[in-house]
């Protein structure tokens, strides 16, 4: 590399306190010091250090459905070939019962379980499986028509990870040791009502905040400190996890209610439009997508799905069908399509008209990942399948049963690995056959 190499440096979001913020930061500070560096060709080395530990960061699945919270990995250099029907596992580890799925960041991987009436947050070694720390407390199992634990998935944010349990607990931790920076209970201290089957939304950061579906269309607190900054209504929640989206300049959440779809400006918590979306037993626990000005949910107990368009007062509505009733895992949305499971039938519909393109029966209640343009589903029994995402049929190039017992829980995919669990606890690492 020649003194008279440039080197543009990538443009991340522009989000205060996010990672790419503090790489903003940290880059406008090396810059300056490159300028009076004596040795230019050795500060553009460095400037690619920092660039390939902000790639490297990229490959993390820090929190629930994924760095961008749509269940897609961008990750490509990857490959999973199992032509006799058998998946690399590089470790399994014991995580007791529950649904919480997998965060993995900073090489470490987070999740929860519950045994003899206690929750644990457990963080293991991405690498080997190996337990780095673990805390426990108090909270019922409640098995209420499924095998009960905890609902959410771990947050990972730098050096914090935050966790909560059906019941409202709400923990800060450090990453590196589990040593407890706040805590709080959502029922207890702020009045949330917990609904019937508890929390399981996933805390969401944003910035400063860490903003949570509970009460009646979700609450904020500080990030920081656990201090309250907004709350809405205290009335049951709905069991999705907040999605974050950009609209007119403001910072806007879709939190998917008891029975309604709000919309909430983060920066107070004003409730800027809502839609009525009645469930069945107040089920609504798939989370929205956000494209563009489109906005998409969809629930089961024979609900079905919708598509609203945003703009002026309240968003107007596009197309609902039934033949997307998403229990408890989400959709993907890719290229204009959507995948998911439609009860038991993965499906694809076209995203622009609700019109199917396809379905395909024999993975139960599964749920589904993306990453490099494939599908990744997970069936009810265990079976990893993948797939190239088409609307032109379903057609897998690769399964392999790495699971046994129920599984409903959503894997994660991070750096070239697949993470899955069941509903008794056994996590499983495969390798999905990274290329050098």
């Amino acid at each position: 590399m020649t003194a008279t190499t440039r080197i543009r440096p990538p443009q991340p979001a522009q989000i205060k306190g996010s990672t790419a913020y503090t790489l903003r930061i940290n880059r406008a500070q090396f810059w300056r010091r490159c300028r009076a560096a004596s040795s230019p060709s050795l500060a553009c080395t460095i400037w690619a250090c920092v660039a390939f530990a902000a790639c490297a960061g990229a490959k993390d699945w820090p929190n629930f459905r994924g760095p961008d919270h749509t269940g897609i990995s961008s990750e490509t250099d990857w490959k999973a070939e199992w032509p006799d029907g058998k998946a690399n596992v590089v470790w399994s580890a014991k995580v007791n019962t529950g649904f919480s799925s997998i965060s993995v960041a900073g090489g470490r991987v987070f999740t929860m379980g519950n045994q003899g009436g206690k929750d644990t947050v457990f963080a293991l070694d991405a690498k080997t499986g190996k337990e780095i720390w673990r805390h426990q407390y108090d909270c019922p199992l409640e098995p209420n028509l499924y095998e009960g634990g905890p609902n959410a998935t771990p947050t990972v944010d730098g050096d914090r990870v935050y966790t909560l349990s059906k019941k409202g607990h709400l923990f800060c931790f450090q990453a590196a040791d589990g040593k407890i920076v706040w805590q709080t209970n959502l029922n207890a201290d702020h009045g949330a009502a917990v609904p019937e089957w508890g929390f399981a939304g996933s805390p969401l950061v944003l910035g400063e905040k860490l903003v949570l579906n509970a009460g009646s269309a979700g609450m904020a607190l500080d990030k920081a400190t656990g201090n309250v900054l907004w709350q809405s209504g205290k009335g049951q929640s709905g069991y999705a996890t907040p999605v974050p989206f950009t609209r007119d300049g403001r910072t806007l959440v879709a939190i998917f209610g008891l029975k309604h779809l709000f919309a909430v400006d983060t920066a107070d918590g004003t409730q800027l439009w809502s839609v009525e979306w009645h469930t069945s037993y107040d089920v609504n626990a798939a989370d929205p997508i956000v494209s563009g000005d489109l906005v998409f949910v969809s629930s089961a107990y024979n609900k079905g799905c919708g598509v609203w368009r945003m703009g002026g007062d309240a968003p107007q509505p596009v197309w609902e069908s039934r033949k997307m009733r998403n229990h408890m895992n989400s959709t993907v949305l890719h290229d204009g399509f959507l995948y998911g499971f439609d009860e038991n039938t993965l499906r694809c519909l076209e995203f622009a008209t609700g019109n199917e393109k396809w379905s395909q029966r024999g993975l139960g209640k599964g749920s589904l990942i993306m990453a490099g343009g494939r599908l990744v589903a997970l069936s009810e029994k265990g079976e990893l399948v993948v797939a190239p995402a088409s609307p032109d049929g379903f057609a897998p190039t690769a399964r392999a049963r790495v699971l046994t017992g129920k599984c409903w829980t959503q894997p994660a995919f991070a750096d070239g690995r697949i993470y899955a669990r069941n509903a008794a606890g056994v996590l499983v690492c495969v390798d999905a056959g990274a290329k050098p």
